[in-house]
């Protein structure tokens, strides 16, 4: 892409800086043929500020509906040019992993990288993601501390397309620009455009808030069959240890900011990507009649209420009791569908889990 030398280097801002003016050099160049160039086509991820101050006449066509399936395979392509390919493949899970890309088109489209390497290997995988880690996406947000389940229904404006400069990135931006959140709605509020993005698919959301864990914990793997083996047999205990386990490892250096390990969010956030890197159906504040929960997991036909809190000295037993009180399993009530409810309390000094209760109704 045309902004890849400067991706490469936002962790060096002179270098980055070095790249950029490089860059804008050479597009600037290419203006001065104009008379000799009949069209020109532009790829890349970011609008990065003074990259095009040399070239200043391009169209921006990046959400234009006209051309929202440009980038991308749509249901009936894949019809119409993979139909032998398609043969012996899950066309659900095909869907479920690798559509859902949205430019503003009426269509969704699919990640062609991902269809075909499936094509190429008849496995589903993180076919996408494996071809180069985004180094400075996960240490950007690595650095700011993005709280994972706030990506689910973020809202942006026009700054989605906004020229940004090498050291003042907005995440939902570079995520949106990177192909790690896309379009899935849009409402006019006055005279502002708003658009609501979410993940496109399931390879990205499963595959991102796993490197994310991998980033804070450097080092520790992050076994998800473990985990998935521990939900099924409903082993709280374990779950507990797993968690006291990775929550230990994450280095000192993580809590630049004290403040971190005083916040809820920060210990729903790694709940969070746990459980979203298994591939488990993961629910961040859902709402209810009198209030919202801080996670539900639902998986193997189980319910999972998950409610945290930093503890302040209180009796043991509130988190648990507030999960009661809220009336949070009532919506899952149902023959054959077993709720569990988890209280959680995390130690300011600790930063670790100091209470831990669980129950099921």
């Amino acid at each position: 892409g045309r902004d890849k030398p400067v991706l490469d280097a936002l962790g060096d801002r002179e270098q980055a800086v070095a790249n950029r003016d490089f860059l804008r050099d050479l597009y600037g160049a290419i203006k001065d043929c104009d008379e000799q160039l009949r069209f020109v086509f532009l790829t890349g991820v970011t609008k990065l500020a003074g990259l095009f101050s040399g070239l200043n006449n391009l169209t921006d066509i990046t959400l234009d509906p006209r051309f929202g399936t440009l980038c991308g395979y749509t249901d009936e392509e894949l019809d119409a040019a993979f139909a032998p390919k398609l043969e012996g493949l899950d066309r659900d899970e095909i869907r479920r992993r690798y559509d859902g890309y949205n430019w503003r088109g009426t269509d969704k489209v699919y990640n062609p990288i991902d269809i075909l390497l499936l094509f190429e290997t008849r496995e589903f995988k993180a076919h996408w993601f494996e071809t180069g880690t985004p180094t400075f996406l996960v240490n950007l947000l690595s650095r700011r501390r993005v709280a994972m389940p706030a990506l689910e229904g973020m809202v942006a404006d026009d700054s989605l397309l906004s020229a940004f400069d090498v050291e003042r990135i907005a995440v939902e931006a570079l995520l949106f620009q990177t192909g790690y959140l896309t379009i899935v709605g849009e409402e006019q509020d006055e005279d502002m455009l708003l658009y609501r993005l979410d993940y496109p698919n399931q390879e990205v959301k499963r595959s991102l808030n796993g490197i994310l864990l991998q980033t804070m914990a450097p080092g520790v793997t992050v076994a998800a069959e473990n985990l998935r083996r521990l939900m099924r047999r409903n082993d709280f205990t374990g779950l507990e240890r797993r968690f006291r386990a990775f929550l230990a490892s994450i280095p000192n250096e993580w809590y630049a900011n004290s403040r971190i390990a005083n916040y809820e969010s920060h210990y729903a956030s790694v709940f969070y990507s746990h459980f979203v890197a298994a591939g488990m159906d993961v629910r961040a504040e859902e709402s209810t009649a009198r209030g919202r929960s801080d996670l539900t997991v639902l998986y193997n036909g189980n319910v999972y209420l998950f409610e945290f809190k930093v503890a302040d000295g209180k009796p043991e037993g509130r988190v648990l009791a507030q999960i009661r009180e809220c009336g949070y399993a009532d919506k899952y009530r149902r023959p054959g569908q077993p709720v569990h409810l988890i209280g959680i309390e995390f130690g300011r000094e600790e930063r670790n889990i100091v209470g831990f209760e669980f129950e099921t109704v």
